[in-house]
């Protein structure tokens, strides 16, 4: 592997990694020679065992990221367990569909702390850790719904519009100090929490024909930009979203 890419040795943390675009990042850093902690309510054994299998450590933390006075204590045991924390993927999110008229209070705010407080405030703690070491890389999860409104999705939307803007305001802080914080913003995948939209003939029809690349993405669509973003090479991007989505903000 060319060294601008070469993760070897480096401490990788990935929240909701148990399946789907988490995994498949998390599998791409270990590729690259990164060591994994896994961080999910109910850790798979099986995909532990899969990042193992490249050659790397990986270990799981049972962890409900709405519990964020145990957030200090969570990075504290990591950095014990392995010495440091160099890179960070906040991935981990939840969707909860309702015509806006009705949406309830209790939906909203469960979407609101998962996809944009839990995302601001693992960066909070992970961050202070490594502006004491002076780098590191935070790559927070957007959407397309950071740009558009969607249909029925008000609370996400707004969670993934929140979390490309306070990304840019951490780089405005943090760049100096050495870390790099960046985004992806996946188009429509075919994940778990599209199933929905999947099932809705119309409307799964009408995406593929605004997206370019003629399909929908696919998790190991998000491999490379991921390593990409955590290596080297992206040494000076900071505050930018990168648009993964076959071209479909294009059209």
């Amino acid at each position: 592997m060319h060294e601008l890419f070469d993760l070897s040795g480096k401490i990788a943390v990935v929240t909701g990694s148990n399946r789907g675009l988490g995994k498949s990042m998390a599998l791409g850093l270990a590729s690259a020679g990164a060591n994994i902690v896994v961080i999910a309510r109910n850790i798979a054994a099986e995909v532990l065992e899969e990042i193992r299998d490249q050659g790397v450590e990986a270990e799981g933390i049972n962890f409900d990221l709405s519990n964020f006075d145990e957030y200090e204590s969570l990075v504290d045991n990591i950095i014990t367990r392995f010495g440091k924390i160099d890179i960070l993927v906040n991935n981990a999110g939840v969707q909860s569909r309702h015509p806006s008229v009705e949406f309830p209070k209790k939906d909203w705010d469960f979407v609101m702390d998962i996809n944009a407080n839990a995302v601001f405030f693992m960066s909070q703690a992970v961050g202070k850790h490594m502006i004491e070491r002076g780098s590191g890389k935070i790559i927070n999860l957007a959407s397309m719904l950071s740009f558009e409104g969607g249909y029925t999705v008000p609370a996400y939307a707004a969670s993934k519009g929140a979390v490309m803007q306070f990304s840019q305001s951490l780089s405005n802080e943090w760049a100096k100090l050495g870390i790099n914080i960046n985004c992806i913003a996946p188009g429509y995948f075919t994940t778990d929490m599209n199933t929905a939209i999947v099932e809705d003939e119309k409307r799964f029809n009408s995406i593929i024909e605004r997206i370019p690349a003629g399909r929908w993405g696919e998790p190991d669509d998000l491999k490379g930009v991921v390593i990409f973003l955590a290596s080297k090479a992206s040494d000076y991007m900071n505050g930018y979203t990168v648009a993964v989505d076959g071209g479909y903000l294009g059209r």
